[in-house]
C-alpha cells in the first residue's frame, strides 16, 4: 500500500529522473584542458552547488566504490580534510586515502579501455596521469583553494575548458555505465505493481533525521532467520528494479532539504502528498506544509492560517471541485538502527481529509484580544504549550504520533496533551491562548453530557468548574484594578482549580476590601458580575473538588472572563 502510493507519487510527478538516473548535487568542478592541464577551480552555482541529472549513485558498502565522473573530494582528489599548505601534508592526506583515491582513478582507466574517443574521459584520464606534485602546486595558487579545502565532503566534477556542460552529465558516459549494470535475478511477479519483472535483491538507502546515512525503508537481514524457501536478502519479498527506483526516487525527494512534502517533529519526520496534481490536490499540499512544516514570519502570520481554513473548508464543502478518487497520504517516519520504522500512515480521500482539518480548526478557535496575533493552531504551537521550555521538539516521543493521529483522523485529542496543559499552567501561572484553545478542543470532542464549550464567553454554561474560573477572573481584575497586582494568581489560582471550596471564601473576602478602593461605578459593575456567576454556583456552595476535566473548564471559564473584560462595549452589544 505505502510503496504503491510512492509509486503513483512518482507517474504524477513530471519532473522526476528516468530509470537508473539522479538529481546528484556537485559544488565544484575542476577545470582542466583537453592534455590533462589543470586550469582552475569554479565554483557551481550558489552556495549548496547545483543539481546535474547524472547516474543514480552506487550505494557503498564497506569497499571503495567511485561514482560517475564525479564525487567527494577523498575519491576525486585523494584529501579528506586537508588543512594545511605543505607538499608533505599533501602526500600524507593523500596515503590516507589512498583507497577511495585509488578506486575513483581505476574507475576512469576502465572508462578509457571502453570509451577512448569521449572527450572527458580523455581529458580527465591524462589529468590523473600529470595530477602530482606540480599539480598541487598549482591548486595552492587558486583563489578558490581554500574554500575546496573546506567543502572536502562535497561533489567535485570536471568541465573542459570552454564548454558548457560537465563531466558528470555526460550521456554517453552514462549510457555505458547503465549497460554494464546487470540484474542476473529471475522474472517474477513484483508486489508492488503485480508484473513479471526482474526483482532487486536491496534497495536503495533513504535518510531519515536522526537515523543512519544507509536505513532503508524495505531491507532483510542476511543470515539471520528471515529467509525462507531458499530465498535470500529482497527475493523474499520481490519489488521489480522498476517499482524500487519510483519508491525510493520519490522518498529521496520528500525528504531532500527543501522538500514542501514534509514536516519534522523531534525524530519524527512526516510525509504527505497527494494522489493527483490538480490545482486543488496542490493548494492541499502547500496548505499542510503551511500549517505544520514551515515557520510563519509574515507581518500578519494569522493571514496564513485563515486561507488554510478557507481553502479545506471550500474542498469540503465543494466549493473546490474534487473527484472521488483524489486521495490523500501521511506516511510518518523514523529511525530505527538500519531500518526506518513507519510510525504512522494514513489514506484518506481528500475531502474527508479537508473535513477533519476544517473540524480541527473549527475545535481551536478560541476569543482571541492580543495585538500580536500569532498563529496557534500548528503542530509544533501545540506540543511547544506543553513542554519545558516552549520547545515542541521537546515533547514526549509518542505525542506527536497521537496529536497528528487526532488531527488527521478526527480522533479525541490526547489526555497526555489535556493534562500537559494543566500542569505547565500549574507551574507558570500562565494561562496561554494554545493552552486553552487545546483545552477546549479535548473536552468538546469527549463524548458525555457536558455542555461544549464556546469560542468565547458564555453565560449559559453552568458547569461548577467554569463558573468558579470565571469568578477566580473577576475577583483578580478587582485586585488589578485597585492595586495594579495580580497576587491572588500567584497565591491561590492553583488551589482554586482543585479545591474551590477551601479557596474561594478567602478570596471573597479579599475581594471586599479591594473592591472599597474602586469607584462606585465600578464596584457596583463587579458586584453584579460577582452576583451573576455566584447565582449560578450549586446551592450546596463551592465545589470541594474538581476532577482533571472540570479545572480545565476552570482555566477555559477564567481565560473567557479575561478576554471579554477587554472586549469594548460595542463589540460586546453586537457578539450579544
Amino acid at each position: 500500500m505505502i510503496l504503491k502510493a510512492l509509486c503513483d507519487y512518482y507517474d504524477r510527478c513530471k519532473d522526476m529522473p528516468p530509470m537508473n538516473m539522479a538529481y546528484v548535487n556537485y559544488k565544484y568542478a575542476i577545470v582542466i584542458t583537453p592534455k590533462g592541464e589543470f586550469v582552475r577551480f569554479e565554483l557551481l552555482g550558489e552556495e549548496d552547488g547545483v543539481l546535474l541529472m547524472s547516474l543514480r549513485p552506487e550505494e557503498r558498502t564497506s569497499s571503495p566504490i567511485a561514482h560517475c565522473m564525479g564525487d567527494n573530494g577523498s575519491y576525486v582528489l585523494g584529501l579528506k580534510e586537508f588543512k594545511g599548505e605543505a607538499l608533505s601534508d599533501f602526500h600524507k592526506e593523500r596515503k590516507k586515502n589512498q583507497k577511495n583515491h585509488a578506486a575513483f582513478v581505476e574507475d576512469i582507466k576502465e572508462l578509457y579501455e571502453a570509451l577512448p574517443n569521449n572527450k572527458y574521459v580523455k581529458s580527465v584520464s591524462l589529468f590523473y596521469e600529470l595530477y602530482d606534485e606540480g599539480t598541487f602546486l598549482q591548486f595552492i595558487q587558486d583563489p578558490q583553494w581554500v574554500n575546496v579545502c573546506k567543502s572536502l565532503n562535497k561533489n567535485i566534477t570536471f568541465r573542459l575548458n570552454g564548454v558548457i556542460d560537465l563531466a558528470a552529465e555526460d550521456s554517453e558516459i552514462i549510457d555505458y555505465k547503465i549497460k554494464k549494470c546487470h540484474n542476473d535475478n529471475r522474472d517474477t511477479v513484483c508486489l508492488v505493481t503485480g508484473q513479471k519483472l526482474k526483482p532487486v535483491s536491496s534497495t536503495y538507502s533513504t535518510f531519515v533525521l536522526g537515523g543512519k546515512s544507509n536505513a532503508k525503508l524495505v531491507s532483510f537481514q542476511v543470515s539471520s532467520g528471515y529467509d525462507s524457501y531458499g530465498k535470500e536478502k529482497g527475493l523474499n519479498a520481490p519489488i521489480s528494479d522498476v517499482a524500487e527506483f519510483k519508491y525510493t526516487t520519490s522518498l529521496l525527494r520528500m525528504l531532500s532539504k527543501k522538500s514542501r512534502n514534509k514536516f519534522t517533529i523531534g525524530s519524527r519526520t512526516y510525509l504527505f502528498w497527494a494522489s493527483s496534481n490538480n490545482e486543488v490536490c496542490s493548494q492541499a499540499e502547500d496548505c499542510i506544509f503551511n500549517m505544520f512544516g514551515a515557520n510563519q514570519n509574515d507581518d500578519d502570520p494569522n493571514k496564513q492560517i485563515e486561507q488554510i481554513h478557507k481553502v479545506f473548508k471550500a474542498i469540503y464543502s465543494g466549493t473546490l471541485e474534487t473527484s472521488l478518487d483524489d486521495k490523500f497520504y501521511i506516511l510518518g517516519l523514523a529511525p530505527n538502527s538500519a531500518r526506518i520504522a513507519v510510525v504512522y500512515w494514513a489514506e484518506i480521500q481528500l475531502k474527508k481529509f479537508a473535513g477533519l482539518i476544517s473540524r480541527h480548526f473549527d475545535d481551536m478557535e478560541i476569543i482571541d484580544k492580543r495585538k500580536e496575533k500569532f498563529p496557534y493552531m500548528g503542530l509544533k504551537s501545540i506540543l511547544a504549550a506543553v513542554t519545558l521550555g516552549g520547545k515542541s521538539n521537546d515533547a514526549t516521543p509518542n505525542l506527536p504520533d497521537a496529536v497528528v493521529k487526532s488531527i488527521f483522523q478526527g480522533l479525541p485529542y490526547p489526555h497526555t496533551l489535556f493534562a500537559g496543559c494543566i500542569r505547565r499552567i500549574r507551574v507558570e501561572q500562565s494561562v496561554t491562548i494554545t493552552r486553552v484553545a487545546i483545552m477546549k478542543a479535548y473536552l468538546n470532542r469527549l463524548e458525555n453530557k457536558e455542555q461544549k464549550i464556546k469560542v468565547m464567553l458564555d453565560k449559559e454554561n453552568k458547569n461548577q468548574g467554569y463558573l468558579c474560573g470565571r469568578l477566580f477572573a473577576t475577583l483578580e481584575k478587582i485586585q488589578e484594578e485597585a492595586n495594579n497586582q495580580h497576587s491572588i494568581r500567584e497565591r491561590y489560582m492553583n488551589s482554586a482549580s482543585a479545591t474551590p471550596a477551601m479557596v474561594f471564601p478567602t478570596i471573597l473576602s479579599l475581594s471586599s476590601h479591594h473592591s472599597e478602593k474602586l469607584s462606585e461605578g465600578r464596584n457596583i459593575q463587579f458586584e453584579k458580575l460577582k452576583q451573576e456567576i455566584v447565582d449560578k454556583i450549586s446551592a450546596n456552595g463551592f465545589p470541594p473538588h474538581l476532577d482533571l476535566q472540570d479545572q480545565g473548564r476552570f482555566f477555559v471559564g477564567y481565560y473567557h472572563q479575561r478576554q471579554d473584560f477587554f472586549e469594548k462595549k460595542s463589540d460586546k452589544n453586537e457578539n450579544e
